[in-house]
């Protein structure tokens, strides 16, 4: 049946088509059901969206998507007909009933969301399925898989090391000391790391402040075959599209299947050739995984995971239910790295990177046991390590003669003081994150908040807890009124 051509300059970043209800119920075509349609020679499979009014009969509904592949022009007349829904949808359905796949199905699934063929709806379905079910150990080693094999691939070298946070803290930074203590000592570390989807600031937004962080596959190996160090962002290598594409279904649904997780870390690791993997487990109040109990399963998960995937994984649990460091958002998180590779930041921060660092020496045979936390301080105390940062910095088109007071910091602040006293008992994560973020992190880089005291410390009433920045006076007001009701700081 053929279709009159109606064109969108809109990216629906899938194919999608808009057809009248009443073509679609002749047709036997549903909501996000799937329409073949073919234009002088070339062919695509489309999902289908109805409406009683956008399109009118025997118009089709086209977005730039379709019509860049199809090379159609308003008025072209489309030839459609009705198809089948991929394969994988059956799957998907399996899943939710709480049946265990195999690889070939779950690579199905995989497949077809890396190329756009599943419908938002079928999609949803999917990581639902994922996290009412579960997954056993094999779907998760099939799962991990699948996401390396449909994304890109990077050899960065032999004996190469790396880490990950589960996340959750704020002010976590300690990938940034982490990466040149370790890449100081003789290890081959090519960090990848993400922007924030929920937090203040990513690990790429921070570096973002010192350094391009945006790379291609050519020159994140030249970097590497040069200083055998760097920290940039992951997207732009596309190593996991699969994984970035369940995560945009997973955060408004605040859905996190476990089984997701651990293919997610394991699968963006080994696309870049990891040999040599710590993983750091944050547990507390406020952070993502809240006990030790469902820490530990989480540790024998990724330790058994690295084996049957041929890598060597480690993980460390680790105190999540304050902030680490004292400044929240990319600029302040900036300028705590760069005076922790100075000996004068943050002493949580300086206390959690060298722990992560010295297992990491150990793991990756750079230290024997019991001696790799000694090592890095030494490392750091000696300068070692904020000489290879400057590296890192200056290879990927920085300054590396940055000081920590060359970082700009949002003009507009106000510090939150205690209304009462008591020892500081614990900082809530999200309510920290939640207030920077107000402020204006990450999109602004300069905003954020400083926190002037520690779990542990002994307040009195008037006593600055922490102060807010931001570059614009109603997103301060914002996140001044938001820290008066949430009170992030609890002591007794």
């Amino acid at each position: 049946m053929k279709f009159t051509a109606k064109c969108y300059p809109i990216k629906a970043e899938k194919p999608i088509v808009i057809m009248n209800e009443a073509d679609a119920k002749f047709l036997g075509v549903y909501v996000s059901g799937r329409v073949s349609l073919s234009h002088r020679g070339r062919e695509i499979t489309a999902i289908v969206n109805t409406t009683k009014s956008f399109v009118d009969e025997h118009e089709i509904g086209l977005y730039k998507d379709v019509t860049d592949i199809l090379k159609v022009r308003a008025g072209d007349k489309i030839m459609l007909k009705p198809t089948e829904r991929p394969k994988s949808v059956e799957f998907i359905k399996k899943k939710i009933d709480g049946y265990t796949l195999n690889y070939e199905e779950i690579y199905s699934i995989i497949k077809d969301v890396v190329d756009d063929n599943l419908s938002s709806i079928e999609l949803t379905a999917f990581v639902t399925g994922g996290y009412m079910a579960g997954y056993n150990l094999d779907e998760i080693v099939s799962l991990t898989q699948a996401i390396v094999k449909t994304g890109r691939q990077i050899d960065f070298g032999d004996d190469i090391v790396d880490k990950h946070c589960i996340g959750g803290v704020a002010g976590n930074r300690t990938t940034m000391l982490i990466v040149p203590i370790v890449a100081a000592a003789g290890a081959t570390i090519p960090k990848t790391s993400s922007r924030a989807i929920t937090s203040p600031a990513g690990t790429a937004d921070t570096m973002e402040v010192l350094a391009p962080v945006d790379f291609g596959v050519e020159e994140l190996q030249r970097i590497i075959r040069k200083i055998n160090a760097c920290i940039s962002w992951g997207g732009a290598v596309n190593l996991a599209p699969a994984d970035d594409k369940i995560i945009q279904v997973e955060y408004p649904l605040s859905l996190d299947a476990e089984g997701h997780v651990l293919s997610s870390v394991m699968a963006k690791k080994i696309s870049v050739g990891s040999d040599y993997i710590l993983i750091d487990i944050p547990v507390g109040v406020g952070s993502k995984v809240p006990n030790p109990e469902k820490a530990d399963e989480m540790k024998h998960n990724f330790i058994e995971l690295g084996k049957r995937l041929g890598v060597a994984v480690d993980c460390v649990i680790t105190n999540g239910s304050s902030p680490i460091g004292n400044g929240i958002g990319p600029a302040l998180e900036a300028r705590d790295v760069l005076l922790s590779l100075e000996n004068n930041g943050s002493v949580s921060l300086v206390k959690k990177s060298v722990m992560l660092a010295g297992n990491l020496l150990e793991l990756a045979g750079k230290a024997k046991k019991g001696t790799g936390r000694r090592i890095a301080k030494r490392i750091l105390d000696s300068g070692k390590a904020k000489a290879k940062m400057m590296e890192i910095i200056e290879e990927q088109g920085g300054n590396p003669e940055i000081k920590p007071d060359d970082i700009k910091i949002g003009k507009k602040e106000e510090t939150i003081k205690s209304d009462g006293e008591g020892r500081v008992k614990f900082i809530n994560n999200k309510e920290i994150s939640a207030i920077a973020r107000a402020a204006g992190a990450p999109r602004d880089k300069t905003s954020g908040l400083y926190l002037h005291i520690n779990p542990g410390d002994f307040v009195d009433k008037g006593d600055a807890l922490f102060t807010i920045y931001s570059s614009k006076n109603r997103r301060l007001n914002n996140a001044m009124e938001l820290a008066d009701t949430l009170k992030p700081v609890k002591y007794v």
